[in-house]
C-alpha cells in the first residue's frame, strides 16, 4: 500500500536538520573583530654625525658667436682640453670624470631678431680623493668652477645607515619595554614596524664664474677644500601589543 503524499512530507520534515535563524545584528557582531586592547604606538630615532667623504666639482664655460657650428667647435675644444687633463688623474672611486650638459641656443636682440648663438658645456669631476680633485681644478684652464658639492659616498652612506638603524631599533625596543612596565604589563610583542633612514643633504657651494675663478685658473691654484660634516638619522615607528 503506497503511503499518502501527506505522510511523506511529514517524514521529510521529521528527518530534516534543524535550521536556526540568527538576528541580523547578532551575525554582524560575530564578524566584527574586537577592538585591540593594550596597544602602544611608538616612535624612536637615532642620529650619527659623519664627515663627508665625496666631493663633486662641476666646471663649465660659455661661448658666443654668429655661427652655431663655430660655437659648437669652440665648446668642444674647451671640454676636450679639460678632459685630457682630467684623464691623467682619473681613477675609479677616487677621481671620476664625466661630461655634463652641452647646449647651443639662439641669442636674440632687443627687437626680437636673432643676433647670434650661445652655447654652454660642463665637465663633472667627483670622487673620494678631494685633494686630487682640488689640484686638478687648478690645472684646468679651459673651464671654470661652477658648482662644488660634498656628501657621502654610497658605501659610506650604506654603512652609516646600517649603524644608525640598529641604534634606532634598540631605542624602539627599550622604549616599548619601559612603557609596557609602566602600564603594568610584563612585556610586549611587535604588531607592525617601519624603519627609515635619511642621508644628509648634499652640501652645494655655488662658485661665481667671474673674476675670482678666472684669477684662480690663471694662477694655477688648487681649489681650497675642507670636508664638512653631515648627520644621518634613522627613525623606527610602529605599534606593539602589551602582554
Amino acid at each position: 500500500m503506497n503511503p499518502h503524499p501527506r505522510d511523506s512530507l511529514r517524514s521529510i520534515a521529521r528527518h530534516a536538520l534543524p535550521c536556526v535563524l540568527l538576528p541580523l545584528g547578532v551575525a554582524a557582531t560575530a564578524q566584527t573583530p574586537p577592538a585591540p586592547q593594550g596597544v602602544l604606538n611608538i616612535t624612536a630615532s637615532a642620529t650619527v654625525e659623519v664627515p663627508h667623504d665625496w666631493m663633486s666639482v662641476t666646471l663649465a664655460t660659455t661661448r658666443e658667436g654668429t655661427d652655431a657650428a663655430s660655437v659648437q667647435h669652440q665648446l668642444k675644444q674647451a671640454v676636450d682640453a679639460a678632459l685630457a687633463e682630467a684623464r691623467k688623474v682619473a681613477k675609479p672611486g677616487q677621481v671620476e670624470v664625466q661630461t655634463g650638459a652641452f647646449s647651443i641656443f639662439p641669442r636674440y636682440g632687443t627687437k626680437g631678431t636673432m643676433t647670434g648663438w650661445q652655447g654652454q658645456t660642463e665637465l663633472v669631476v667627483e670622487g673620494r680623493d678631494m685633494g686630487a680633485i682640488a689640484q686638478l681644478t687648478g690645472r684646468i684652464s679651459s673651464l671654470t668652477i661652477a658648482r662644488v658639492s660634498q656628501g657621502l659616498s654610497r658605501e659610506a652612506r650604506e654603512k652609516v645607515e646600517a649603524e644608525v638603524s640598529a641604534q634606532a631599533v634598540a631605542r624602539f625596543r627599550a622604549r616599548a619595554a619601559d612603557l609596557a612596565r609602566q602600564f603594568g604589563y610584563a612585556g610586549y610583542v611587535v604588531r607592525e614596524v617601519n624603519v627609515s633612514a635619511e642621508a644628509p643633504p648634499v652640501g652645494i657651494m655655488p662658485m661665481a664664474r667671474g673674476r675670482v675663478t678666472m684669477a684662480q685658473a690663471d694662477a694655477g691654484e688648487a681649489l681650497p677644500v675642507e670636508a664638512g660634516k653631515g648627520s644621518v638619522t634613522a627613525t623606527v615607528s610602529g605599534s606593539v601589543q602589551m602582554k
